[in-house]
C-alpha cells in the first residue's frame, strides 16, 4: 500500500516538469543536425521505470541511425533522442515494477528505436536493467550496455569461450582492440583459457597490453595489416570490431574450424556467410547482432564490481556540449568508451 502511495506522489512530482535533451530531426546532419530542446519528462509504463541520468555514452549505432543506415526500423519516430546506454537513480516506477524503487541506482540500456539516453531523464524496460553497486560509479556503468553485451555474446554465444578458465585453449583475434567493444572483449577474453591478440593504431599499443593481450598488432604495419600472430599461432575465434578487412585476409589465418564474428557486417559479410553455409565450410564468419539480455549486464556490472572488467573512459563531456561528443564517436579513434555526464 505504501509503495503505490509513494508511486502516485511520484508521479504527481514529475507531472508537469520539462528537461534538457539532444535530438535530431530527420536522417543526416551529423553534429550540425543535433538540437538542444526542452521538453516533458517522459512518464513510465508499467513495466518501466524513470531514470535520473548520471552518465550515458554513444556507439557507433547512434550515428548509423542519424545516417539512415538502419531505415525504416529505425529510429522509430522522429524527432529522435539519440543514446540507448545509461546510467543513474531511479525517481518513478511503473505500477508493474518489482524489481525497483525510487532512489535504486541502475544501469540500463533502452530501446535503440526509441533511444532516449541524451536527455536528463530516460524511461527504461524493468526487463533491461540492473542494480548498480556503489563500487560502481556511473560513468563505468553507462559504458557496459552496448558495447560489453556486444563483446560478451561475440566471446561466449558466437565463439563458445568461456570465461571461467574451464574451456580448451583457445587463439583469439581482437581487432579495433582499443575502442569500445574492442577494449571490454579483450579483458573479458582473459577471464577465459584463452591466448589473446590484438590490433589497434601504434598510440594504443601499451595501452591494449595493459589490458592483458598477449600479443599486439600496429595494424598499419605489414603483419599487422595480414593479421599475421608474432608467434605463429593459427586463431580459433577472431572478434572482429573493426571495418574493412575482406574474408581474405582472415581466412590463412585461422585454425581448422576457426570462426569469425563480425559484430560490424555489412552486404559483403552477409553474403560470404550465406556461400559458406552452402558449401559447408569448416571455417565461418558469423555476422553478430547483440541481443540485450539483463543477466548478461548484471553479470557485467558484477565483473566490474570486483575489478575483474574495468571501463575505460575515453573522455568525459556535459550534455550541453554534446556536439563534441558526437564529433569524438564520428572520429572513429576514441579509446574506450565517451561519456555524457550532466
Amino acid at each position: 500500500m505504501l509503495s503505490s502511495f509513494c508511486f502516485r506522489l511520484s508521479g504527481k512530482t514529475m507531472a508537469g516538469k520539462v528537461m534538457n535533451a539532444v535530438q535530431f530531426n530527420g536522417y543526416g546532419g551529423g553534429v550540425a543536425g543535433l538540437k538542444h530542446v526542452e521538453i516533458p519528462v517522459p512518464a513510465p509504463k508499467k513495466d518501466e521505470v524513470l531514470v535520473k541520468v548520471e552518465a550515458r555514452s554513444l556507439n557507433p549505432i547512434d550515428l548509423n541511425i542519424q545516417k539512415g543506415r538502419l531505415r525504416p526500423l529505425m529510429p522509430a519516430k522522429f524527432p529522435h533522442i539519440p543514446a540507448t546506454d545509461i546510467a543513474g537513480e531511479v525517481v518513478e516506477v511503473g505500477s508493474g515494477v518489482k524489481n525497483f524503487k525510487a532512489g535504486d541506482k541502475v544501469v540500463t540500456v533502452l530501446t535503440l528505436s526509441t533511444g532516449g539516453g541524451l536527455a536528463e531523464f530516460a524511461v527504461a524496460k524493468e526487463s533491461l536493467t540492473a542494480n548498480r553497486p556503489a563500487e560502481v560509479t556511473a560513468a563505468e556503468g553507462a559504458g557496459l550496455p552496448v558495447a560489453g553485451l556486444t563483446a560478451l555474446q561475440a566471446l561466449t554465444q558466437s565463439a563458445g569461450i568461456k570465461l571461467n578458465s574451464s574451456g580448451k585453449p583457445t587463439n583469439v583475434l581482437i581487432t579495433a582492440a582499443s575502442g569500445g567493444v574492442g577494449h571490454y572483449a579483450v579483458q573479458l577474453a582473459k577471464l577465459g583459457n584463452t591466448h589473446v591478440t590484438a590490433t589497434c593504431g601504434a598510440r594504443n599499443i601499451e595501452f591494449v597490453k595493459s589490458l592483458g593481450a598477449d600479443e599486439v598488432l600496429d595494424y598499419k604495419t605489414p603483419d599487422g595489416a595480414a593479421l599475421k600472430s608474432p608467434s605463429g599461432r593459427k586463431y580459433d575465434a577472431v572478434i572482429h570490431c573493426a571495418k574493412g578487412i575482406p574474408w581474405s585476409t582472415f581466412e590463412p589465418n585461422l585454425s581448422e574450424q576457426g570462426k569469425v564474428v563480425d559484430i560490424t557486417a555489412g552486404p559483403s559479410a552477409i553474403l560470404t556467410f550465406a556461400v559458406q553455409k552452402l558449401t559447408f565450410s569448416k571455417k565461418q564468419l558469423v555476422p553478430m547482432i547483440v541481443t540485450p539480455k539483463r543477466e548478461n549486464l548484471e553479470f557485467l556490472v558484477q565483473l566490474v564490481k570486483e575489478g575483474k572488467l574495468k571501463t575505460v573512459v575515453d573522455s568525459k563531456h556535459p550534455l550541453s556540449k554534446a556536439e563534441d561528443t558526437w564529433a569524438k564517436i564520428m572520429d572513429g579513434h576514441a579509446t574506450g568508451k565517451v561519456i555524457v555526464e550532466p
